[in-house]
């Protein structure tokens, strides 16, 4: 397992994250939080290749005050144990758009509404290689 916690990282709208990791080759799942705070995310983003009871899914959500709100669940699944990828995260002020690896695009709303947030984390079977904001 490989986790990575940045702190006052500021991610404000109109801007695209560029995040670069190695899936690890025995991958379960990883995720990538933004927001203000482990218990106040406004994306949580999971690819699970075989987890809490998904295969090949990704799932986004949010977490407010602790409390996690509404699965979103998407199919389409280009990630693949023992590669490297790159995810393009751009925040909008209504929703996040993540560019894939292969192209397809995954929105999720920006359920908290803020124009900045300032925490960015990474965890699970994928070992952090960097991030950008631009």
């Amino acid at each position: 397992m490989s986790e990575v916690c940045v702190r006052n990282l500021a991610f404000k709208a109109g801007q695209t994250m560029k995040v670069k990791a190695a899936i690890n080759s025995d991958a379960s799942c990883f995720s990538i939080n933004i927001g203000h705070s482990e218990n106040d995310l406004a994306l949580h983003f999971n690819p699970r290749f075989n987890a809490h009871g998904d295969s090949h899914t990704i799932v986004c959500n949010s977490r407010q005050g602790g409390a996690w709100g509404s699965e979103q669940r998407e199919s389409v699944f280009p990630f693949q144990a023992g590669e490297t990828f790159k995810v393009y995260i751009t925040h909008n002020n209504d929703s996040f758009q993540v560019k894939l690896p292969d192209g397809n695009v995954v929105t999720f709303p920006n359920r908290q509404g803020d124009d900045m947030y300032n925490y960015f984390h990474m965890d699970g079977n994928a070992k952090f290689i960097s991030i950008k904001v631009d």
